[in-house]
Parts: structure tokens; C-alpha cells; sequence
């Protein structure tokens, strides 16, 4: 994918559609749906590109909620994200449910009723044990519940999703999905309320726009995944790639931030007012600097021979 990753943003609707893959999609989605839609994104895109450039793209805070983290480290750093201007973010859950519900009504009263709180169990329970977890955590008004299960079992989030349907708790996952067609399965079976794409697990730029499609056919917002090496850098092309040219949208969407080993990238994310900056450098961000290579490559790092 590397010849469409430094041609596609040129390229007109059509000509984009010829480039990309769109095999095994035909059951949901037509190629007329498709060229209308990639079509339809020409259609304004410089005004959404000035509004990426004045007020940048949404993000919430992942760093403030780790497991681990104890609740005083918990309340400086939700207040301290508070004062940044930060109005979304999210904690991990999964340890106890003593500890799930303790540190979920911290977070809720130090944001407030108004602001996002999303939360997050890396897989770690079994569809119902996700069901009952999350009724008991609904009272923190909890915006979706990220990997609740394995993240293989579409049936099982599709379970989930219509557990919590009633209590108004989304369900979103998507980050460890490899391809479009997983995508498609988790898609048309209402399994996830919020699509995560991750920018590393997928095959890169084509494979994304194949999904954000879908995800724009099913009416699904596009919340991509970071937080990992680089990961940041990477994704914020990705979400304003979808909102400048596949789906249109950004009030109902946003981009994952933590605050973590940016310093090993030639171009850093940038956040102001809690929003990703627009990235103005050519490529794709994930250059690492020369000290990042020299010390961290292995076997051969300063990192390891020290």
C-alpha cells in the first residue's frame, strides 16, 4: 500500500476507487454506494480543511486512568487535564469490580455530569461477566465500553452492544481487527457502536479507507485507536482524512490522545485546546529521530549494550 499512501490524497473519488481493494464487500456495499460517497467528499472539502486548520480535530485523554495508577495520582492528573481545557476521557476497568466502581465515581466527580467518560477492559471478560460489569458501572454514565471480550468474538460484541443498547453505553472496539472483512462481520452485525481503527494493524492507507467506508455505511463513527508508539502521530491523518473526505462528520467523533514517548518522532502530534493540531510536514509521521534508532535498535543499541 505504500504507491496509494503517497498518491491517494490527490486523487479524485473516482481514481480512488480503482486503487483500493474493495473485494469481499459486495454483500453490504456497491461500487455505485462506494464512488458516490468518495465522490461526495470533494464537495466541500476546502471548508473542512479550514476548519481543521482553525480549530484542529477533537481528542480525549487516555492518560489520566490507567490501571495502577493510584486514586491520588488518579485526581491530580483528571484535574490537571481539566484545567488544559480536556472535556473527554477515558479510564481502564477490569481489575475488580471494587476497584472498577471505586475509581469510576472518582473520575465522574472530578469531570462532572457534562463531559465524556469512556471506559475501557482490554479484553478481559467473558460476555456476560461484560454485561453485568457494565449495568453496575452504568450509573457513572459510562460513553461506550472499549473491548469488552475477546476482540475475535463478533457475536459476543454484538451481544454486549444490545445488552447495553437500553442504558445508552456504546460499545466500541475495532484495534486488534486486521482487515476490512473482520470490520464488515463486527459492522453488519451491530457489534460496535464506535469503529477503532488502529493505523499499525491494518494494511495500511487503502485498507483504512475501506473500512471508514463501511463504517460511513452503517453510520458508524470512526474513533481510531493510539496510544502506542507513534500511534498518535499516525492516527490524526487518519481521522481527518475522514472527516475532510469519507464521511463528512467531526461534532460526533474523536481521536485518542495519551502523553507518552512522542520525543522519538521527527513530527510530533501537536494538541491545543484539546484538539490534534493539523499536521503540515509531507508523509506520515513515523519517522523516528536518529537517537531514538541509535539507542533503542535491537541488538545493537546504546539501550542494550548498556
Amino acid at each position: 500500500s505504500s504507491g496509494i499512501n503517497a498518491e491517494w490524497p490527490l486523487r479524485p473519488g473516482g481514481d480512488l476507487v480503482a486503487m483500493i481493494d474493495w473485494s469481499y464487500l459486495s454483500d453490504v456495499i456497491s461500487e455505485d454506494e462506494i464512488l458516490e460517497m468518495l465522490s461526495e467528499g470533494e464537495h466541500d472539502k476546502e471548508e473542512r480543511i479550514k476548519h481543521l486548520e482553525e480549530r484542529g480535530y477533537p481528542a480525549y485523554i487516555t492518560s489520566v486512568g490507567w490501571l495502577g495508577y493510584s486514586d491520588e495520582k488518579v485526581k491530580r492528573l483528571t484535574n490537571e487535564k481539566l484545567s488544559e481545557g480536556w472535556t473527554a476521557f477515558k479510564m481502564k476497568v477490569g481489575i475488580s469490580q471494587e476497584d472498577d466502581m471505586r475509581r469510576a465515581k472518582l473520575i465522574r466527580s472530578l469531570i462532572g455530569p457534562d463531559n465524556k467518560l469512556m471506559m475501557d477492559a482490554n479484553q478481559i471478560w467473558d460476555v456476560k461477566e461484560a454485561i453485568t460489569r457494565m449495568k453496575q458501572l452504568k450509573k457513572y454514565d459510562p460513553y461506550w465500553i472499549e473491548e469488552p471480550t475477546s476482540p475475535d468474538d463478533v457475536d459476543g460484541h454484538a451481544q454486549i452492544s444490545m445488552a447495553l443498547r437500553e442504558h445508552g453505553i456504546g460499545v466500541a472496539t475495532g484495534e486488534m481487527c486486521q482487515n476490512r472483512v473482520m470490520f464488515k462481520q463486527f459492522l453488519k452485525l451491530h457489534a460496535m457502536q464506535f469503529c477503532q481503527i488502529d493505523s499499525c494493524r491494518t494494511g495500511g492507507v487503502s485498507e483504512v479507507i475501506a473500512i471508514m467506508v463501511l463504517a460511513r455505511k452503517f453510520g458508524v463513527p470512526v474513533v481510531p485507536h493510539a496510544g502506542g508508539v507513534g500511534l498518535c502521530e499516525l492516527v490524526r491523518h487518519y481521522s481527518m482524512i475522514d472527516y475532510v473526505l469519507v464521511s463528512g462528520k467531526i461534532d460526533d467523533r474523536m481521536c485518542e490522545y495519551a502523553e507518552h514517548l512522542h520525543e522519538h518522532f521527527t513530527d510530533q502530534a501537536e494538541i491545543k485546546n484539546a484538539r490534534y493540531v493539523l499536521p503540515y510536514r509531507p508523509g506520515f509521521s513515523c519517522e523516528m529521530t536518529e537517537y531514538a534508532v541509535d539507542t533503542f535498535k535491537f541488538p545493537d543499541g546504546t539501550y542494550w549494550n548498556n
